[in-house]
């Protein structure tokens, strides 16, 4: 399942991330990788922006970042 196909307060570890280097290295920085844990806190009303909270980190992804991520829902 990916990232973007989850509901707001669910929660899932990171599998994979299947996109280019360099926006691999910016979800690093922000503590996205194999087996962290994300939590879904929004979704805007139009469905092109979704913010997650990683650790004690709110980060707000765009839709088509967020398909890169393949998540299990925990």
């Amino acid at each position: 399942m990916k990232l973007s196909e989850l509901s707001v307060n669910q929660k899932a570890k990171v599998e994979t991330i299947n996109c280019n280097e360099e926006l691999k290295q910016r979800f690093y920085s922000f503590g996205i990788f194999k087996n962290s844990i994300i939590e879904v806190e929004n979704i805007s009303f139009a469905k092109n922006t979704i913010e997650v909270m990683v650790e004690d980190t709110s980060i707000a992804l765009r839709m088509e970042e967020a398909k890169s991520i393949e998540v299990e829902a925990i």
